[in-house]
Parts: C-alpha cells; sequence; structure tokens
C-alpha cells in the first residue's frame, strides 16, 4: 500500500528522546528517502528577511541580475539565468532562474581553492546579512539532523561533524516564473540531489513530488513552516543504497495558479571537498555487497555531477 502522505517529525521529540527520533527519520529515510521536519527551531526572522531578500533580488530588470552571472563558474555562486541547469539526461531546461550562496571562507583555508568567493547583489543593500544568515543557520541545523542519522546508522554520534567541517555546502533562492498556457518543460525535471542531505524551506506551495519505491509520484506537501529534508547522492553512496536518494521533481502548477510565481530555498549540505567517500561497513553484507567498491572524493564526486546537469 502506498502511503498518500509523507508523515511530519518533531524537532521536539528529539530534543526528548534522541534515540526515538532517529529511528523514526531513519525509517523515513530508509522508505521514500525523505522526511519532513516541524518544530525545527529556525528563527521566523531569519527566515522571513532571506524571503525578502530573494523576492527582490529576482524581481529586478533581466539586465541587472545577468550581471551577477559568472561565465565559466559552473553555477557555484551568483546568479544563473533561467533555462540554464537541466536534469541529468533530461532534453529541456528547467523552468527556473536561481542564486548560489556559498561558505564564506579566508584567503588562507586550506578549501579556498574549491570554494568560489561569494557574489553579492549592491542593488539589495542587506542582501549578503540577510541570506547569509539562513545559510548559518540551516548548516548549524543541517548537523543536527546529521547527528540523527548517524545514530541511526549505529555510529558515533558526532560521526558527520568532521566530514562536513566546512564543506562545499551551498543555499540555493530558487524562483519559479509564472508559467505560460504550453510551456516547454517543467519547473524541475525529476532528478536526484548530489550533496548529503538537502534542508528545503519553500515547499507549502504545490508542485514538489517524489518517486515511491512503488512507482508512484508523491505530493510532499508539509505543514506550514516546516521544512523537507531528503537524502543526496553522496550519503546514499557512503550507505551503500541504505538510506536512498529519491527521485523527485517540481511540476507545473495548475492552470488556476500559473500566472503566480513559486519561491524555494534549499540548502545542499556537502561533505567537505577532501572528504573521501567510501561506503561504511556496517552498510555491506552478504546479502548487500559493496556496490562502490572504488572510493571517490566529495570535490571529483561533485564535479562529475556538475558536468551532468550542464552547469560544469
Amino acid at each position: 500500500m502506498v502511503l498518500k502522505a509523507l508523515p511530519a517529525l518533531s524537532m521536539r521529540d528529539r530534543r526528548s528522546d534522541r534515540e526515538g527520533f532517529a529511528r523514526a527519520m531513519g525509517d523515513s529515510y530508509a522508505r521514500f528517502g525523505f522526511a519532513i521536519v516541524r518544530d525545527h527551531g529556525l528563527d521566523p526572522g531569519v527566515i522571513e528577511r532571506a524571503v525578502r531578500a530573494t523576492k527582490d533580488f529576482f524581481a529586478l530588470p533581466e539586465e541587472t541580475k545577468r550581471r551577477h552571472h559568472i561565465a565559466g563558474g559552473a553555477g557555484q555562486r551568483g546568479y544563473i539565468p533561467f533555462g540554464v541547469e537541466a536534469a541529468k539526461g533530461a532534453d529541456k531546461v528547467d523552468l527556473k532562474e536561481f542564486w548560489h550562496v556559498g561558505r564564506e571562507l579566508g584567503e588562507a583555508h586550506r578549501y579556498r581553492a574549491f570554494m568560489p568567493t561569494n557574489v553579492w547583489p549592491e542593488e539589495i543593500a542587506t542582501f549578503r546579512e540577510d541570506v547569509y544568515g539562513l545559510y548559518a543557520a540551516l548548516d548549524a541545523l543541517g548537523l543536527e539532523l546529521l547527528e540523527s542519522i548517524a545514530v541511526f546508522l549505529e555510529l558515533p554520534r558526532d560521526f558527520f561533524r568532521e566530514p562536513v567541517r566546512d564543506g562545499n555546502s551551498v543555499l540555493r533562492l530558487l524562483h519559479y516564473p509564472p508559467t505560460p498556457p504550453k510551456p516547454e518543460g517543467v519547473r524541475a525535471e525529476a532528478h536526484e540531489d548530489i550533496n548529503v542531505i538537502t534542508l528545503l524551506l519553500g515547499a507549502e506551495e504545490a508542485g514538489l513530488q517524489l518517486l515511491t519505491a512503488e512507482g508512484e509520484w508523491l505530493d510532499v506537501n508539509p505543514p506550514e513552516g516546516a521544512l523537507v529534508v531528503n537524502v543526496g547522492d553522496m550519503l546514499q553512496r557512503l550507505t551503500n543504497h541504505r538510506l536512498r536518494s529519491t527521485t523527485h521533481r517540481v511540476v507545473n502548477p495548475a492552470p488556476e495558479r500559473a500566472h503566480l510565481p513559486r519561491y524555494s530555498i534549499p540548502f545542499f549540505l556537502h561533505f567537505a571537498p577532501d572528504y573521501l567517500i567510501k561506503t561504511l561497513p556496517n552498510c555491506v553484507s552478504r546479502e548487500t555487497p559493496d556496490r562502490y567498491p572504488t572510493p571517490i572524493t566529495a570535490q571529483d564526486f561533485l564535479l562529475e555531477r556538475l558536468r551532468e546537469i550542464r552547469l560544469a
């Protein structure tokens, strides 16, 4: 029987029953690759300011926005125009534009060569403060969620702390413009995420769907203010598919809502560039042999995937 809706997990339960929360979240990931998390404790003001900055930027004239596009930058920082990114293997580009913000590092940092300098639009005075404030908040919350994943996998609670320290994580501000009557393509074609886990704000607006193990598309409709958190390909590889990276998409709106834009903000939490993604021994058995006997660094894996989605 296919579930009609994802259950919502409360972070309050995590704080009162770490083991129980870890089991519930791990079970949701093992079945769906997705979990809905409410009561996450993010400051509503931080979220509101970042959403306002997002809307203000995408309301700028096209020529102004394009001044912040970095040619040859593999889409890792600044503005990525409408109609550039495509899902792996897709014939058509996605109907979206977006902005990428990465980790702020000092010039002498050992990962500086892997993480480009952020771009900040001078047209919006508080953009940097408002958007990077949300980046930092989601970065901290992601580590909390990874602690629960570690508990579910019967690893030390702090197992992920060093692998993601100063990781190559990216905050994406997403704008799906109103859709024409007969659009070419969809807002986001079916795909899987590259990273470790994704923390998504703004999924209350209809459109996000995941593909269940039974082959059915399931609408993901979180309660207002809740996060959608899904497994990415890096974590799937590390766990030998015990936790699966699920295919998902954003479909075009119903005709009566086609005139409305859609905004969302995913935080793609990554390992550090030099972290070696090597299958966890406790995720390998006679029944589940190692699918990935050759390890790969997080940076090499990222570059491989960026080429596949036409950003590099």
